[in-house]
Order: structure tokens, then sequence, then C-alpha cells
């Protein structure tokens, strides 16, 4: 069988779960909940199909392994903050207050729900791609794996920074919003390093592709990129309501906002905060 088969028959069935449970338990959060572990399964179908079948699976193995890498970091730091003790995304609690009940049961379903497993599914197809086209590991492959690893550690260090700010806030040794660290170059490191390894991830199947002679047009350039595209697009559009959200509890926010990049680390703009100030 298709190992994509298999993984859109998994992807069905967690579709169906987490919106029967959202249902049941009035809580949308189930997706955040899976979100760090069925991509590490889809990619080990892949896996485990190349591996299965004896053609070249070096490559799918290293993505998987990489996979999985992101998925433990993921999920350590999710539960740390209580993802799995039932609490709601707040996020999600905030945008039910601004919508009517029948209107975010539609949300629920078409965007949290369907919207968001598709996704998990299409950031992984580069594996697909990598399975479709067995081909030896290359040097690329070994940059591309290298700068998925770098960016794992940007995002843990980021999350520690995070994690060590409001643990500071609760104990009343800070207040506000994080300025410092990572914090300083970007007003969400963590969210572009996340997305960064996914593009790394795409350039690994996209090696594998281009390693078989489709050339740049299906090779280097093949349909999965729309899994990074689609999820740089989500994070954008979450990092603005997120931001809006702070923007109203914070009033220096306003400030922060015109002094440090959003997404890319980039040097603060100094000169902004002069005039700003």
């Amino acid at each position: 069988m298709d190992p994509l088969t298999i993984v859109l028959i998994v992807a069905a069935v967690t579709c169906a779960f987490c919106w029967i449970a959202s249902l049941l338990t009035k809580d949308t959060s189930w997706v955040d909940r899976i979100w760090s572990v069925v991509p590490v399964v889809y990619v080990w179908i892949f896996a485990g199909a190349a591996i299965a079948s004896g053609e070249e699976s070096v490559r799918l193995v290293v993505m998987a392994v990489l996979a999985t890498a992101w998925g433990a970091r993921l999920t350590f730091n999710f539960a740390r903050k209580g993802g799995y003790t039932g609490m709601e995304d707040y996020r999600w609690a905030i945008l039910r207050g601004r919508m009517k009940p029948w209107q975010f049961q539609i949300f629920n379903l078409l965007f949290i729900v369907l919207y968001q497993n598709a996704l998990l599914v299409l950031i992984t197809l580069p594996a697909y791609i990598a399975w479709l086209h067995p081909a030896a590991f290359t040097g690329w492959d070994a940059v591309f794996a290298a700068l998925f690893v770098a960016f794992l550690i940007g995002e843990y260090v980021a999350d520690q920074q995070q994690w060590t700010f409001h643990e500071a806030k609760k104990a009343g040794t800070a207040q506000g919003f994080l300025t410092t660290g990572l914090f300083a170059f970007s007003r969400h490191p963590n969210f572009f390093f996340e997305q960064a390894q996914w593009w790394a991830f795409y350039a690994l199947g996209a090696t594998a592709a281009a390693a078989s002679g489709l050339g740049l047009w299906g090779g280097a350039l093949n349909w999965t990129i729309v899994g990074a595209v689609l999820l740089t697009v989500l994070f954008i559009g979450s990092t603005i309501f997120t931001e809006s959200i702070s923007s109203s509890k914070y009033p220096g926010y306003a400030q922060y906002k015109h002094t440090t990049s959003m997404l890319i680390p980039l040097p603060r703009r100094r000169a902004t905060a002069e005039a700003a100030a």
C-alpha cells in the first residue's frame, strides 16, 4: 500500500477524534495536544515504507529522526506549560467570546480541526517526495539536516528563555513581557525557528527529487512546498492575533513592536527606538 494512503487514513481518524473530543469536552485544544505527535508518526510511516522496500532509505531515516527530535522537544515544552492537563489555549477562549456559538463551531470544524490537521500532513510530505525518489544521501542533505538541528536548538533556547521569564513573573521578580535574550532580536524567535525547521525539512525532500534528475521545477521546487508556505501563513496570522492581545495588555508593547523584528531575528532598530521615545 502506498504510504501516503496510510497517512491519510491516520489523519482522517485524527480529525474525527479531535472534532468529537472538542464537542464532548467543550475544549478546542485537542489539535494542539496532537500537534507534536502525528507529524512524527507520518514521517516514520514514509521511512518505514522505504526500509521495507529495500530502497535507499538513509535520507528518510534521517528525516524521521529529525522529526522525532522536533516532536520530543515540542511535546516537552507543551507538557511543562500544562498543555496536557485539560487547559485550553487562551486564544481560543478569547476568539470564542468574539463569535456567536454557531460561528465558533464552524470555525472549530473547518479551521481548528480540518485545516490544521491537513497542515500537519502537508508539512511532512517532503518525506513522501523522498520516498518516491530514493537517492543516495548527499552533502546537501547533511547541510539541511544540520540547519534543522540548529533551528531546533534555537527554538529550545527561545522557549527556555520564555519559560524562565514567566516563572520569574509568577515569583514576582519580573513583570511585563520578555525583551531580552533572543527576544531582543525577534518578538517571536521561537515562532521563527519553528517555521525554519520545516523549510529545512522541505529542502531535504527537494534534494531527493533534484538528485533524481527532475531539475528545478519538480525537483528543487516541487508541490510539497505548499506545506511550509501554509505553515508560515498560519504562524503570521497567529502572531498578529497574539500581538493584538499583548498590545491591549501592555502599553509598552507598541514601542517594542517599533524597535524589534516580528519573526526573523535582526538587530534592534535603534533609530526607530529613539524616534518612538
